[in-house]
């Protein structure tokens, strides 16, 4: 048995906080800074989502975690010059690794300020000087190259946790949590999610680009280690938009399909030729885009408060320009940990554009949401397994 002290439990007050590794030789490893609980939960939650999503499409493979949910996660796929500009990024020569990291921490900057990431590759100089440059609390990897390694110790003055954790680990079939003295045993969740997983389709449309799929496989693979209930968009690879640990179906896709609208519209032209004042950092410039998309909903402050940090306010995007930039884009996909109980899912998910759709299917309205897709010319599939997540 091997154990690792941890700084604190979920609260510093909370002590006496280890992990505890049923073997003499731990497959996780630290190799700079000190970690938390949380740091440990979100870690192992994050490895496991893109060493999944790595045997599944066969590319290198990213995620952004937080609060044991992922803010994004995303395949290697090529990036183009509207994506790079509107995350702040300038540069344009990077490895695998790091191209699948800056898609996932770009599936929602906002909330994957201060992450943690995870890569299914062995961390390179490139991925190293990306991470230095974003605020985020630790990176688990298979490997890393020394450089790489010698630049993560240095940031946060050498706090940055560093956690390497073997490729080839598989853990029991069983897995124990302890809840209020009492100990809860399950299988683990061993669905396996590849294409075959969405051989079900229940619409009148049936055409499944593999574009789609790939965005279907990486939505669903992601629904594992999401919080439930849970909701999650895809596009092009790269989760888009996250509804995580909601109590009612409709609120988690309310919040995934309104998540997915703001990625798309950051690439609008009036968003991307935003000037803002000198000197404000990329946190604070994705807060003032987030603000000016919501233009509507601020308060006469906020709005002073967010025109001071441009050197000037374009007029903002009108809802029929908000509509008509969003349905441009072809092969947005949805994926549900579980059955959708009414119409109003579907109802919500084709403003957002979603035409790819996969849910559990088990309801007793199932024809009626079956019905509305056919309506909105969606795919649909019935996977038939629920991925509950707690």
């Amino acid at each position: 048995m091997s154990t690792l002290e941890l700084k604190y439990g979920c609260n510093p007050h909370q002590k006496n906080a280890k992990v505890i590794f049923d073997g003499e030789v731990s497959p996780l490893k630290v190799l700079n800074g000190a970690p938390s609980y949380i740091n440990i939960l979100d870690a192992l939650a994050a490895w496991q989502l893109v060493k999944e999503l790595k045997a599944a499409t066969g590319i290198a493979s990213a995620a952004s975690f937080k609060h044991v949910s992922p803010a994004g996660a995303a395949i290697a796929k090529p990036l183009d010059s509207t994506f790079l500009k509107s995350q702040f990024v300038t540069e344009s020569n990077f490895s695998p690794a790091s191209i699948a990291y800056i898609r996932a921490r770009g599936g929602d900057r906002m909330c994957a300020f201060g992450d943690a990431a995870a890569v299914s590759e062995t961390v390179d100089v490139s991925l190293a000087n990306i991470l230095k440059s974003e605020v985020s609390d630790l990176i688990i990897a298979p490997g890393y190259e020394p450089e790489a390694l010698e630049i993560l110790k240095s940031k946060k003055k050498g706090g940055y946790l560093v956690l390497q954790i073997d490729a080839e680990y598989e853990p029991s079939d069983l897995e124990l949590k302890t809840v209020y003295g009492f100990t809860l045993q399950q299988e683990r969740n061993n669905a396996v999610i590849n294409k075959d997983f969405f051989n079900n389709v229940i619409t009148a449309n049936k055409q499944v680009p593999n574009e789609a799929l790939q965005s279907l496989i990486l939505a669903t693979i992601a629904l594992k280690y999401t919080q439930s209930n849970s909701v999650v968009v895809a596009y092009d690879g790269q989760l888009i938009g996250v509804g995580a640990g909601q109590q009612s179906r409709v609120h988690c896709l309310r919040l995934a399909c309104s998540k997915a609208d703001k990625w798309f519209l950051q690439q609008h032209p009036k968003v991307l030729g935003l000037e803002f004042v000198d000197g404000l950092k990329k946190p604070e410039k994705a807060n003032v885009v987030d603000q000016f998309l919501l233009w509507d909903e601020l308060s006469d402050n906020e709005k002073m408060l967010m025109a001071s940090q441009l050197k000037s306010v374009p007029e903002p995007i009108s809802f029929e320009e908000k509509t008509a930039f969003i349905r441009q884009f072809n092969g947005v996909s949805l994926s549900s940990d579980a059955f959708f109980p009414f119409r109003d899912n579907i109802d919500r998910a084709f403003r957002s554009n979603v035409q790819f759709v996969a849910q559990a299917g088990g309801s007793l309205r199932d024809d009626i949401c079956v019905d509305a897709a056919d309506e909105y010319g969606m795919v649909m599939f019935h996977t038939g397994t629920r991925l509950f997540t707690h």
